[in-house]
């Protein structure tokens, strides 16, 4: 009887836990890159698989900040430097630069085959561990909402995936 009773009150414990993580607000995270010196978060949401670099094949007459095409896992993505889209660096990643540099995939949900090129992995971050900088309205372009200070200081750019794939200009390849 007394196992019955305890898998009982595990079974309640474990339903109420499970009804609490229903309601619960979720925190917001993000996947911090680096990007040209400058740190920036990727909503997870937003954010899908990452990959090596691999080969990218070059597409011509396209602009500078768009590296190329690449075969992720079967698909074909179009491959953009954020760095030299954003206007943070004018030439290639090389060297050892590039052997630390990754592929962020935009998640499936987002219905747009890119890829970002970024030159380094920094971890997740979470909203509870950073503060929001006051900022002045209107400043920053819609894909980049919000900047956020870390514990240690460092400045973080809030990048919305989604709001960047839908900008003209970054849709806007042709050279």
């Amino acid at each position: 009887m007394a196992k019955k009773e305890a898998l009982r009150e595990l079974q309640s414990r474990l339903a109420e836990r499970m009804q609490a993580v229903r309601t619960e607000q979720p925190g917001v995270s993000w996947l911090a890159v680096d990007c040209g010196g400058q740190g920036m978060l990727f909503p997870l949401r937003q954010a899908g698989e990452i990959f090596d670099i691999g080969a990218v094949l070059p597409v011509p007459h396209t602009q500078p900040w768009m590296v190329g095409v690449a075969n992720l896992r079967g698909g074909l993505y179009a491959v953009v430097d954020l760095a030299g889209f954003l206007g943070l660096r004018t030439r290639p990643l090389e060297g050892p630069a590039r052997e630390q540099a990754r592929l962020v995939a935009m998640n499936a949900s987002l219905g747009m085959n890119c890829a970002l090129l970024v030159d380094r992995l920094e971890g997740l971050r979470h909203a509870a561990d950073m503060r929001r900088e006051d900022d002045e309205a209107g400043a920053r372009p819609a894909f980049a909402p919000a900047r956020w200070t870390d514990a240690g200081g460092r400045v973080w750019q809030e990048i919305g995936l989604a709001e960047l794939a839908g900008q003209q200009q970054f849709l806007g390849i042709a050279g």
